[in-house]
């Protein structure tokens, strides 16, 4: 399975609608960057680790799961691009691709030299917005499908039998 590294500040610091929310509410601003990292992580198949920086708090290194996305918080004075390059070191096999989404350049070029591949803020902000189309297309794309019963039922029938499909009743 591919794996995902984020640098979670690098993100909310290039992402103008994170970066606004950061301005008045930063854990805010982390949770809507792991809500759009598990959707990221549900439609392209790929496992999300989010880190963020702790370097200035002490304290052990902690992780947590929220919506199957792994969220790390570094340990104390270590960067998230040291925590980065640690995990691409652990996590990289022959079968196991790594992709750090991050903007600095220094560690693009480092986790470049481990053989990750690197995918920028921006880039990886077209690509959720893409994500977001293509659910949209496949949701309306799915209401026009209706599947034609060869037994001439009404609406209520059907809701009836929609119904007892999903376990509802």
């Amino acid at each position: 399975m591919d794996v995902l590294l984020v640098d979670g500040y690098n993100m909310i610091g290039a992402w103008e609608e994170l970066q606004a929310l950061k301005d008045s509410d930063l854990e805010q601003a982390r949770i809507l960057l792991i809500d759009k990292m598990a959707e990221y992580q549900a439609y392209r198949k790929r496992k999300v680790i989010v880190v963020f920086d702790a370097y200035e708090v002490r304290g052990l290194e902690s992780k947590q799961q929220q919506y199957k996305v792994e969220v790390m918080f570094t340990k104390e004075n270590e960067t998230a691009d040291q925590c980065i390059e640690r995990l691409v070191k652990k996590i990289k096999n022959v079968r196991t691709k790594v992709y750090v989404a991050t903007s600095d350049y220094t560690e693009q070029r480092t986790i470049f030299a481990q053989g990750a591949f690197r995918i920028s803020a921006r880039e990886l902000n077209i690509e959720l917005k893409n994500i977001e189309r293509e659910i949209e297309m496949d949701i309306r794309e799915h209401q026009q499908k209706k599947i034609k019963s060869k037994i001439p039922l009404d609406d209520a029938t059907l809701q009836v039998f929609e119904e007892w499909r999903r376990g509802n009743k």
